[in-house]
């Protein structure tokens, strides 16, 4: 019985080795298609200690849900390239002033560097209109990063989750990074300071039908009080308001975050 353990381990790490090497990391995290100020982010948000908890591999059909302005756009277009496929399921053109203005800026990113970006599939995901960013069951690892909040206030978190769970096939990955709200914190506070409870997400991603696979704690930051009265925006990279602090906020750093990955059962 040991044999076969260390047998299934040294596979998973030899695996695990030859997944990394195909995988680009210098020219995705360091490259000169990185925007201004987005490459000296790394340090506060991860993204390859992230991407390799969520498991990514570059020939994995990999949906990024509300990419916002392409922060990790940046990275996961290098890393999957034209090995896998990437999907941008971002919001819909009719979603608002709010909504057209990100996604024209985003789209705008993409077509200004269409070496980069030319294999990017933009979607659509935005309840209630738009609930279907990819064909059923064809996602091998959905992401999102940072923005459950942002759902509740639209009071449409119900309504992603399931989305996502449906996109996904059998097996696949559901990762989640979101600013940390203490035990107890109430709902409207979770909405206004976009700091939310693990278990209010694990609580939306169970109702959905997902699993509970993995916790990390590669993204926390035990310096985040969070009782601003600004909510995470106090903290880098908005620094909104309270400019007397500034100094103080910027040693906190960017927000204590979950992260967490949910898999979707298998019938």
């Amino acid at each position: 019985m040991n044999l076969i353990k260390s047998t299934a381990v040294l596979l998973t790490l030899m695996f695990a080795s030859l997944v990394n090497a195909e995988l680009n990391w210098d020219a995705a995290l360091t490259g000169a298609h990185r925007s201004a100020g987005n490459a000296e982010r790394n340090g506060a948000r991860h993204p390859k200690e992230t991407l390799e908890f969520f498991g990514l591999a570059p020939s994995m059909t990999v949906m990024e849900v509300a990419p916002g302005g392409g922060w990790y756009t940046e990275i996961l277009a290098v890393l999957i390239g034209n090995q896998g496929a990437y999907l941008a399921a971002h919001g819909t053109p009719n979603g608002g002033a709010y909504t057209r203005r990100s996604l024209g800026a985003f789209l705008r990113k993409l077509g200004e560097n269409n070496d980069v970006y030319g294999n990017v599939v933009v979607t659509e995901l935005q309840p209630p209109t738009a609930v279907t960013p990819a064909e059923p069951g064809t996602v091998d690892l959905a992401l999102a990063f940072r923005n459950v909040h942002s759902w509740m206030r639209a009071d449409q978190a119900e309504t992603y989750f399931s989305a996502i769970f449906d996109a996904l096939k059998p097996g696949g990955v559901f990762g989640v990074v979101q600013h940390r709200a203490k035990p107890g914190t109430a709902i409207e506070t979770m909405r206004k300071s976009a700091y939310v409870t693990e278990e209010q997400v694990i609580e939306y991603a169970e109702l959905a039908g997902f699993e509970l696979d993995a916790r990390s704690e590669i993204n926390a930051n035990p310096r985040d009080t969070k009782d601003y009265p600004g909510g995470v925006w106090t903290l880098p990279p908005s620094l909104s308001g309270d400019e007397a602090n500034r100094e103080k906020y910027l040693a906190i750093g960017e927000s204590d975050r979950m992260t967490l990955r949910f898999r979707k059962p298998h019938p």
